[in-house]
């Protein structure tokens, strides 16, 4: 019963934000940016794997949630509503265009990516590297669709409905990509080693 009423009051805070900002009120749409920001840029970075091309996609989706928050009715809530918006933006300016790959090799000249973790000594540091770059790079080879749903799943954290809700499928073919992305990037990390 408790979670009900959670549930309906984040519901009423997102739908009260978005009325808030359809009477003009600057603060409600700041609110929605501190909330949301890293959120959306973490998406985009891991579809576009480019951090350059991320935050111009995260201006772009603000401008598009900024322009089109007065249409939400919360039917979802906001976070799944700014999920939808966000991963149709990126499906529209990624096109079909396959996201660069990570080089699992050094670039001469080029500083290797920060992974410094203190409790762990220079070798495992470089190991959690190679490790982080082989991901990104099996994630990027990952079919569109599959790539989306693995992302939104383990690293985002969203549930099988929300997923459905943001990719505009049913949860069964959710969970069906989900399985299927696993199992491609399982195989491909193995296949790298």
């Amino acid at each position: 019963m408790a979670t009900a009423v959670v549930t309906a009051f984040v519901y009423e805070s997102d739908l009260e934000i978005a009325e808030r900002h359809r009477h003009g009120d600057a603060a409600a749409f700041d609110e929605i940016y501190a909330r949301f920001a890293e959120m959306v840029y973490n998406l985009a970075l891991r579809l576009a794997s480019d951090p350059d091309e991320a935050a111009d996609l995260t201006q772009e989706i603000f401008l598009r949630i900024y322009r089109h928050l007065g249409r939400f009715r919360g039917g979802s809530s906001l976070k799944t509503w700014i999920y939808r918006v966000a991963l149709n933006h990126c499906r529209s300016r990624l096109g079909r265009r396959r996201p660069p790959t990570y080089s699992l090799t050094p670039v001469p000249g080029e500083p290797p990516p920060d992974v410094a973790d203190g409790r762990r000594g220079p070798h495992e540091r470089a190991e959690a590297g190679d490790d982080a770059e082989r991901v990104a790079a099996a994630l990027g080879r990952l079919a569109t669709s599959f790539r989306e749903a693995v992302v939104l799943r383990d690293l985002e954290g969203l549930s099988y409905q929300e997923i459905a809700e943001v990719s505009g499928v049913p949860v069964g073919t959710v969970r069906s990509r989900i399985a299927r992305g696993r199992d491609q990037l399982r195989s491909m990390l193995e296949t790298s080693r």
